[in-house]
């Protein structure tokens, strides 16, 4: 298989070394949760152990209740939860330190949210967006969306994650079996975008998607490997554009110094059991950290 940087796709076994390619000013995380549920900590482990810089999630079913269980330490978060029912929603981290806010949409029907990260010096900003679009969606949605994708398409570098469960289009003919998928590739076709991932990302399906506007924009693309029992295939690729990092004022502590002995010792003489009484989880969390 061709060495990664043309947008080729290589599949990632549970155990793999890392792939050697140009190097990436963005490395990047996609997954389909299927319901963050008790994965958050398993999410956190692999975020930390990968270095990632962007964390990309759709279907996370999170409401006003996560609020204290979603954030992610050295991490800024924006998300978009489904309102009104069970399921959906999309989030994406973005490591502080880069510079970023993100675009605000006037339709919260659409479940899609774009970050523009920016570029270092003379460089340009690069959008990275992650969608979510449900089986059941109306054509009046999908309309408002193809407005909002070819707006932000037309202007800036994009890098676009979805799902838009649309199984019947067949990406490497360009074809599609139903009037809303070929809708679909025709919004794809006007906006200049290219579908990068090759590979299955369900059940023999390839539901999980990538578009770039900008020829070279990404790198390797990577796809394997679950996150707990999600049915989707996760997703790591590079985005080879550089982006300006804030000036830090942050003191980094040095944990190789750390007396863990004594603070073993310190957090013995705590009394939690009374300290946590009648705390609820949320409080009890909040008071522990």
């Amino acid at each position: 298989m061709a060495e990664p940087g043309n947008g080729q796709v290589k599949v990632r076994p549970s155990c793999t070394k890392k792939v050697v390619g140009p190097v990436a000013q963005l490395k990047c995380f996609y997954t389909n949760a299927r319901s963050m549920g008790n994965k958050q900590e398993e999410l956190e482990a692999t975020v930390q152990q990968e270095s990632y810089d962007v964390v990309t999630i759709t279907e996370m079913w999170w409401d006003d209740s996560h609020d204290w269980s979603a954030a992610m330490d050295g991490y800024k978060l924006f998300r978009r939860d489904r309102q009104g029912r069970r399921g959906g929603g999309v989030a994406l981290y973005v490591r502080e330190g880069y510079e970023c806010r993100e675009l605000i949409e006037g339709n919260s029907r659409v479940k899609c949210l774009q970050v523009r990260i920016r570029g270092r010096a003379s460089k340009a900003d690069i959008v990275v967006g992650v969608c979510y679009r449900p089986p059941n969606q109306d054509v009046e949605v999908d309309d408002i969306f193809y407005k909002q994708l070819g707006e932000v398409s037309r202007s800036l570098a994009l890098v676009l994650v979805e799902d838009f469960n649309l199984p019947d289009t067949k990406w490497a003919h360009n074809m599609a079996e139903r009037e809303q998928s070929r809708r679909f590739l025709e919004c794809v076709r006007d906006n200049f975008l290219t579908q990068l991932v090759k590979e299955p990302t369900r059940e023999g399906a390839l539901l999980d998607l990538l578009f770039v506007n900008k020829e070279g924009l990404v790198g390797y693309v990577m796809v394997g490997g679950r996150l707990g029992h999600s049915a989707h295939e996760m997703k790591e690729f590079s985005v080879l554009r550089e982006a300006r990092r804030e000036a830090s004022r942050t003191a980094i502590m040095d944990f190789q110094k750390a007396d863990f002995g004594l603070f073993k010792i310190l957090l013995d003489r705590v009394p939690w059991e009374a300290a946590l009484k009648g705390k609820g989880v949320q409080e009890g969390w909040t008071f522990f950290k």
